[in-house]
Parts: C-alpha cells; sequence; structure tokens
C-alpha cells in the first residue's frame, strides 16, 4: 500500500423531511502527514483575527463580523496546495421516491455518500475517514457504511478503507473547513442571497475556484469537485 490519507466528511440537510431541498455531501482531504499542518495554520487564522482559541468555524456562525476571518480560511484553503474538496449536491430531495426502489432514505443516503467518497479512493492508498458525530445511531450508521464502502471496492480486510469514525467537529479543524465549504455549496445551490457576509463568502469561493458551484465540475478536478446529482423524474434513481 502506498499513501495514507484523511478524508473529513459533514453534511447539510440530509434528513428526509427537514423542510430543505437541497442537500449536500462534502468532504475535505490531504495526506495525513500534513493535516497536523492544517490544523496549526487554522487556529493560526483564528489567532491573528483575534478569536478565542475554541471558536468554532462554522458556516451558519458566519457574520458581517467575521467575514474578514473566513475569507482568510478560504483562501487558505485554496492556497494550500495539500487541500482537496470533494461534494455531491442533491438539488431537489422532494422528488426522491425511495419506495420504486425498495429502499429506505437511509440506504439511499449511503448510497450518496459512496458516490461522494469513491472518486476520492486510488486502490493504491489507505483512508481514514472522519464523520461529523450528530446522534446516538450515528457509531451504527459509520459501521454500515464502512461496510457497504469496502464491499463495493471489494476491500474485504480494510486494507483501502483503514478506519471510518466518528468525531466531534468543534475538537477537528479539518471538519470545520469542511463544513464552511459545505455551506457555502448549499447556500449557492438554494440561490439565497439573504446574508451579505454569506454572499460574499460564495462570491469569493466562486473567483478562486473558477467554478459556479451550481453545476458539475470535470470528473478529475481535484481542488474542488462537484457532482450536481439528479433523481429521475419517476424514481429516486
Amino acid at each position: 500500500m502506498g499513501q495514507t490519507f484523511n478524508i473529513y466528511c459533514d453534511e447539510s440537510c440530509h434528513l428526509e423531511h427537514d423542510d430543505q431541498e437541497v442537500m449536500v455531501l462534502g468532504a475535505v482531504w490531504c495526506l495525513e502527514d500534513k493535516a497536523r499542518e492544517a490544523f496549526v495554520r487554522l487556529r493560526e487564522i483564528r489567532e491573528a483575527h483575534g478569536l478565542a482559541r475554541a471558536f468554532e468555524i462554522k458556516w451558519t456562525k458566519v457574520s458581517p463580523a467575521q467575514v474578514e476571518f473566513y475569507r482568510d480560511v478560504l483562501d487558505y484553503f485554496f492556497d494550500d496546495d495539500d487541500l482537496c474538496f470533494r461534494a455531491i449536491v442533491i438539488p431537489n430531495k422532494s422528488k426522491l421516491r425511495h419506495s420504486a426502489f425498495g429502499q429506505t432514505h437511509d440506504e439511499w443516503y449511503y448510497k450518496m455518500y459512496f458516490d461522494m467518497l469513491k472518486v476520492i479512493f486510488s486502490p493504491d492508498a489507505r483512508y481514514r475517514v472522519y464523520l461529523d458525530y450528530k446522534d446516538t445511531q450515528g457509531p451504527t450508521k459509520v459501521e454500515h457504511l464502512h461496510q457497504i464502502m469496502s464491499n463495493n471496492m471489494y476491500d474485504f480486510s480494510h486494507q483501502i478503507v483503514e478506519r471510518m469514525q466518528l468525531v466531534r467537529s468543534h475538537e477537528v479543524e479539518l471538519l470545520q473547513l469542511a463544513d464552511l465549504l459545505i455551506g457555502a455549496i448549499a447556500y449557492a445551490n438554494r440561490g439565497l442571497t439573504g446574508s451579505t457576509a454569506k454572499t460574499t463568502l460564495v462570491s469569493r469561493m466562486r473567483e478562486r475556484s473558477g467554478y459556479s458551484l451550481t453545476k458539475t465540475t470535470l470528473y478529475r478536478e481535484n481542488k474542488v469537485n462537484l457532482l450536481r446529482w439528479q433523481a429521475r423524474e419517476e424514481s429516486s434513481g
């Protein structure tokens, strides 16, 4: 086996009945030995803006008072060649018809997670996947997701995806970065403009990435790789 990568995953509006049409799953990843360097740099940016060490980078906390801080975080992501981002956008959950495929929303969710991550995986590398702790059902779901991914890659001994575990986002800076990038993608795909601070960050991400954030990118794009997934009208596909 070759190099080891860490993948930090988060999601926005993944629940079936949350009154939100747009759902986003996303991940930031880098070589394992580069992760510590990124943690330190993000803490330095936080301190440079006079924010407490415990201040959590989070899309829902974006405000005019911290917009310069969040813009510096975005710029750091784009300036650091070691950091990559991948997201899958489901633009309209109301079109999902799970019963037509004999599946539950959770089962479909696992399929989407696999579709999001499979582009990242290479058979000659190792991966350690970290997901944000959401609820008490999380450990069971993560174990099932790990099994599904490994089986799909014939990785029955977990030599490719070595580890998949839950972590607390407030303790992991790169998971917080994933939350910020996912938030910007979701905001753009919802067509929202109510927050000047958030609109500023979406514009900055569009400028730095060269993408609209609302369309599928090239398959081999590494920095900001997006898939806009579409359900078939008559089913959940």
